[in-house]
């Protein structure tokens, strides 16, 4: 009985995530069509669906536990080939890159750069569109669960003050790392490599997070 009880709560908690992956899916996806008149709906679903999928995706692949700071953690030591919060915006990215967006843009976003609370994440936005104006997609925050946002609603990551929010983001895009993701012709060299405390990635890696030293990219502030 117990054995059935516990097989029971992993069907529950499993159907749990997919329903609430549907309705994250379903509304990122409204909120990208609302982004500007001329984004093609069908293209922001498919984008929805595909950032959502591979975040579920990398959490197996890079056998994410407890949370994602100790995925780091191990990480940098050794016992993970990837998991950090650049290694979530490098492959999401490069599933993004497969379709082709005519309506849509993707930029690489950074917030609290060379420092212990660095985080790299995607934002896109409609053709045009100020970066600022875009949409957080954050698959390290949450282990997973696509984390979404716009980049001035993000709340954990905005310059501090001491009543209520500031609306004041610290995300700031990283153009190198923009230019790959969206195939320009000056990417022919890769964003630079991490060297000092970063270890060596594989040959089959993409080049390394963008940053300098840092072996820590959680943001100690934000929410599980």
């Amino acid at each position: 009985m117990r054995r059935v009880f516990f097989i029971f709560a992993l069907l529950l908690v499993v159907h749990t995530a997919r329903a609430t992956d549907e309705r994250s899916i379903k509304d990122l996806a409204k909120a990208l069509t609302a982004l500007a008149h001329d984004v093609d709906p069908a293209e922001a679903q498919a984008l929805s669906a595909t950032a959502h999928t591979k975040a579920r995706s990398l959490k197996k692949e890079y056998r994410v536990v407890l949370n994602p700071e100790f995925t780091v953690f191990l990480y940098n030591v050794g016992m993970r080939k990837r998991g950090w919060c650049g290694h979530w915006a490098q492959d999401i990215g490069a599933e993004l890159k497969e379709l082709k967006l005519k309506t849509l843009v993707l930029h690489w976003g950074e917030a609290y750069p060379k420092t212990t609370s660095e985080n790299n994440a995607l934002v896109v936005t409609a053709r045009n569109q100020p970066f600022n104006q875009g949409i957080i997609v954050d698959g390290w925050r949450r282990a997973g669960r696509l984390f979404w946002c716009r980049v001035i609603e993000d709340h954990e990551y905005e310059v501090e003050q001491h009543y209520g929010h500031s609306g004041i983001t610290v995300w700031r895009e990283n153009m190198q790392w923009s230019a790959w993701l969206q195939d320009q012709d000056e990417t022919e060299e890769k964003p630079k490599e991490a060297t000092a405390l970063r270890r060596a990635a594989s040959p089959v890696d993409l080049a390394d997070p963008p940053s300098e030293l840092r072996v820590r990219d959680s943001d100690a502030r934000a929410q599980r």
